[in-house]
């Protein structure tokens, strides 16, 4: 048997993630849960990333990657988790109010330019990833990125869905690529309430994962890469299971519609790997630098994974909130 949902030790945990399992598992009011999602931007991983940002706006003084990155390394030393996007995307994904990055948006458009090219931040550059956290970092701070939603709907595949290395000539769509834009696309739907400019290419994206049941080839029904099954928070630009499946949920959510069932492989492997406890492990800690840990090492206990996992299964199962009884009446 498999014990309940830990709820308590999930609760015990920074406002970043207590006020989530408030609002998506234990349907508390929204004067509860909005109340510890206004401390993140003054206690815990928001408010030390937020005094973590330079005078003109960036953090780690570039965009992508940290000023002076030595590019040679990334083979050895991964990724870099520093700059600003990789910031601005978790202050945004932790809940920070815009109001908490007044200026943000004005002070990078006068100062943060792409690696690539040289380009301004707020315009997106080539790769579809990149371009789809501008465009929800933008609509969430206010600054003017329409512009990258016409960028996506004129470099979708053919097969429905994107690849950053369009630019390479890949003409096959990506499961990391188009998550991520889907991502974007989503932001943009929830934030403007402009369903038609952009709902076809999304659902078109959403049937390319779908058709692949989230993971597998589409001509040998073979996992597309072993790493798509490995469980890991934070998601950051990594494709699994679970980072695709949630991004399902809150799509299922908007649209209201119900989980679609060529999802059901991905849900069980995600749910066979609960542990008897109620919890999830973490299976792997992403290399690069970071400024602060927000998790546990691989092979222990995750609350953002116990989390993740468990709003999907509810979502997927159509149970009532974690931890209360099957007669209780959610908020």
């Amino acid at each position: 048997m498999t014990a309940p949902v830990p709820t308590e030790w999930l609760l015990d945990s920074d406002p970043a993630l207590r006020w989530q399992v408030e609002r998506d598992l234990l349907d508390l009011p929204e004067e509860t849960w909005s109340a510890t999602r206004a401390r993140v931007a003054t206690e815990g991983f928001g408010a030390q990333l937020l005094a973590l940002q330079d005078p003109d706006g960036q953090w780690a003084g570039g965009a992508f990657f940290p000023a002076g990155f030595d590019f040679a390394s990334v083979e050895t030393a991964g990724q870099p988790w520093t700059a600003t996007t990789w910031s601005l995307n978790s202050l945004r994904e932790w809940g920070v109010g815009a109001d908490a990055l007044a200026g943000t948006a004005d002070r990078l458009a006068a100062h943060a330019r792409w690696e690539y090219d040289d380009l301004p931040y707020w315009g997106g550059e080539v790769d579809c990833c990149i371009n789809s956290w501008t465009l929800s970092n933008g609509l969430w701070l206010g600054a003017d990125v329409d512009g990258i939603v016409d960028w996506f709907l004129a470099h979708r595949m053919d097969d429905g869905g994107w690849n950053c290395e369009w630019v390479e000539g890949s003409t096959r769509s990506s499961f990391p690529s188009t998550l991520n834009t889907l991502k974007g696309l989503l932001d943009y739907e929830l934030a403007t309430g402009d369903r038609e400019r952009v709902r076809a290419a999304r659902l078109a994206g959403q049937e390319y994962l779908l058709s692949r049941s989230l993971f597998r080839r589409l001509a040998t029904g073979e996992p597309f890469a072993p790493w798509a099954l490995r469980l890991a928070y934070p998601f950051r630009a990594y494709y699994s299971v679970l980072n695709a499946a949630d991004h399902l949920r809150a799509a299922s959510l908007h649209d209201g519609t119900p989980p679609d069932p060529r999802t059901a492989d991905a849900i069980e492997h995600i749910r066979a790997a609960r542990q008897p406890d109620g919890t999830w492990l973490q299976e792997r800690r992403h290399p690069g630098a970071v400024w602060f840990e927000v998790d546990v090492p691989a092979g222990e206990p995750s609350r953002w994974l116990t989390f993740l996992a468990t709003r999907v299964l509810r979502w997927w199962d159509g149970e009532p909130p974690a931890g209360e009884p099957p007669t209780t009446t959610t908020v």
